[in-house]
Order: C-alpha cells, then sequence, then structure tokens
C-alpha cells in the first residue's frame, strides 16, 4: 500500500522566552506546528503567511521567516497519509487566539512535551530539533 503525501507549511513559532507555540484542530486530540498545506502554484513561505494568519490572525513578515529544512512524519490526523513538512523558524510577542479550524492553541516549553498528545511530526521530529538547536542559556 502506498502512502499519500501531504505537502505542509509548517512554523517553529517561538515567543520571547523560547516557548513554542501548537495548535490543535477541531475535533482531533493532536497538537502540532501552526501552519497548513501547500497550494499547487505557492511557495512554502507564502503558503506559511497565509495559514498563520487564517489560524492565529498572525501577519508575519516572510523575509524573517528562518527555512529550517524539509521533516517527514507519519500525518496525525489522516490515515495512511505522509505529512512532509516545509520548517521555517518564526519569533513572534503577539499575543495568538485560535481562529479558523483551531480549536486549542499552547505555548509550552520545548525541553518536555507540556504533558500534551503531540503528532508525530512534532514529538518525533521538530521538537527534539528544536531542542538540539537551542544555545544552552539563551
Amino acid at each position: 500500500m502506498t502512502c499519500k503525501t501531504i505537502r505542509i507549511a509548517a512554523a517553529l513559532l517561538i515567543g520571547p522566552d523560547g516557548r513554542t507555540l501548537l495548535v490543535r484542530k477541531r475535533g482531533t486530540q493532536a497538537f502540532m506546528q501552526p501552519g497548513g498545506k501547500i497550494e499547487a502554484d505557492e511557495q512554502p513561505v507564502h503558503a506559511l503567511a497565509r495559514e498563520l494568519e487564517e489560524e492565529l490572525g498572525l501577519v508575519i513578515d516572510t523575509t524573517a521567516a528562518t527555512y529550517l529544512g524539509q521533516f517527514a512524519a507519519a500525518a496525525a490526523n489522516e490515515p495512511g497519509h505522509q505529512v512532509v513538512a516545509e520548517l521555517f523558524r518564526v519569533h513572534t510577542d503577539e499575543p495568538l487566539e485560535p481562529a479558523a479550524e483551531i480549536e486549542e492553541v499552547v505555548w509550552i516549553d520545548p525541553a518536555g512535551d507540556g504533558g500534551l498528545i503531540l503528532a508525530p511530526l512534532t514529538r518525533d521530529l521538530i521538537l527534539p530539533f528544536y531542542r538540539a538547536s537551542r544555545v544552552p542559556g539563551a
């Protein structure tokens, strides 16, 4: 059985205190990075900007989003699918509220899981990547 691929742009959204924001979509359990599907003729950073505005009311400067690489894992909410994420680091000190299909947002210390159910991409790849990239004491 072949695995279908979902291409997304996702944000490692970092607050002033180093915590990272995770979102949970309505009707689901797993928390994940904010972001969403990349349209056919869309650049990943533009998809990210569109999704962050739709989901969180956050308007970003696309030139300030740092590309971190491509990460892939089993999709949290679509059985038999793999999610391939173009990941960008975005810093913000804006207060963020869930909008569109987002039911809940939470800031967590990346050293742990916040006691939450995490999407495989977040749990297995993105949070460990962020932990490894942080400079102690910074």
